[in-house]
């Protein structure tokens, strides 16, 4: 798998800071029976020797892609903008939710079956859109997550940034997927975009709707990592307003979905300017800082949407519970964007593909647990606020990654 160490990945300069960067994360040996317990405390799971359909956790996917992205690339993955404190309100929104349990419940079927405009999902989770992200640590970034994603029954966004190219990603697959827009230009270069997108059978227009402005990530600044997109001009999304989403839905013909909503007063707005779909994300933490983190906004968007449009929602997403409380509070699917990349990063298709899998696998064990048998029975009922225990960051729901980033950073 190509990951994001090659020529066109990672400038010059940085390769060279991330090479030393590496050499000293790993302690000099002064001799063999030093290097040897070294070497097995920087790999306890044996990640090396499984194939990316062999993992077992979400924890070994999240470890094996800590172990092959160079610091600036995994920086950039997992980082925030500013303070990084919406990053961290995405995990602590959702760690101040505790599942309630019912017993003596047959689940030996659980129904985990929803659906997107119209069309049945396996399961409710998603691969969200994740920009240029995808080439960087992925040849083929956009239809290898298009095939991994209908391959375990569900469906994948793909951003205007993601590689090959917008077509190459739809047609890798017989089922219709969902294009993500940043306007990057005029009227007439958004019509040749959305000609594109219906040319290319796409099922539904997700205009993303808060990157007015390109978040300040400082991780990407101090490493000089170049990841902000290098084509078109920003002032053209920053001009952006209602009006021009209900042209470009009447342009294109396919179902809007608008993201990046994050209060009940744009719920309403996206809802009465034709949005078939709010989707309510804060862009993984990586636009505002200071923002609420999405868990704590879902509950008043889909108050206000009011059964008009459905809603989907991300941010922070890195485990089933989280998937099942999102779903509590309304989400009808739930998204994952820095899991995504994860995933991609350590083994490719078949890592996404088995992420899935094994997001599904937890999303089930969990309703199980509960005594839940079907998403149409979850509720705000099965929730209750309960204290953040320790420190929430983007890794704190894998112990193991956690514990991993903690020593390479000594």
């Amino acid at each position: 798998m190509a990951v994001a160490r090659n020529k066109n990945a990672v400038s010059k300069s940085v390769r060279k800071s991330v090479s030393k960067k590496a050499v000293a994360r790993k302690p000099a040996a002064k001799n063999a029976s030093i290097a040897k317990p070294a070497k097995k405390t920087s790999n306890p799971l044996g990640l090396e020797k499984k194939a990316p359909g062999q993992f077992d956790t979400l924890q070994e996917i999240a470890l094996a892609a800590h172990r092959k992205l160079p610091a600036p690339v995994w920086d950039h993955l997992m980082g925030g903008a500013d303070s990084e404190m919406t990053v961290r309100r995405n995990r602590a929104g959702l760690d101040a939710l505790a599942l309630r349990q019912r017993v003596l419940v047959d689940v030996r079927n659980i129904d985990l079956s929803t659906t997107l405009l119209g069309q049945k999902l396996a399961f409710p989770v998603f691969p969200a859109p994740v920009g240029g992200f995808l080439g960087k640590v992925h040849a083929e970034g956009g239809p290898a997550v298009a095939r991994a994603a209908v391959s375990r029954g569900t469906t994948a966004f793909i951003a205007t940034a993601a590689k090959p190219s917008l077509e190459a990603a739809q047609q890798a697959v017989k089922q219709k997927l969902i294009f993500q827009l940043y306007v990057r230009g005029d009227r007439t270069w958004i019509e040749g975009i959305l000609d594109r997108v219906r040319k290319a059978e796409y099922g539904a227009l997700c205009v993303t709707v808060d990157r007015n402005f390109y978040g300040r990530r400082e991780r990407d600044i101090v490493s000089g990592l170049p990841v902000k997109e290098g084509f078109g001009d920003q002032s053209y999304q920053a001009s952006l307003n209602w009006k021009d989403l209900v042209w470009m839905k009447e342009r294109v013909g396919l179902p809007l979905i608008a993201k990046g909503i994050a209060t009940a007063e744009d719920a309403v707005l996206a809802v009465e300017h034709g949005a078939d779909v709010v989707y309510v994300s804060n862009h993984g933490g990586r636009q505002l800082d200071h923002a609420q983190g999405s868990i704590e906004v879902l509950a008043e968007v889909v108050k206000a949407v009011a059964g008009r449009a459905e809603v989907l929602a991300d941010g922070g997403v890195q485990r089933g519970t989280d998937v099942v409380k999102m779903l509590c509070l309304g989400a009808s699917a739930v998204g994952v964007g820095k899991l995504l990349g994860l995933a991609l990063s350590a083994g490719g298709e078949a890592g996404v593909a088995r992420m899935l899998e094994l997001m599904e696998l937890e999303v089930r064990t969990v309703m199980g647990l509960m005594g839940v048998t079907s998403i149409k029975q979850l509720g705000p009922q099965w929730l209750r606020a309960v204290p953040v225990l320790g420190t929430p960051s983007p890794v704190s729901a894998y112990p193991l990654l956690e514990e991993a980033v903690r020593r390479s950073t000594r």
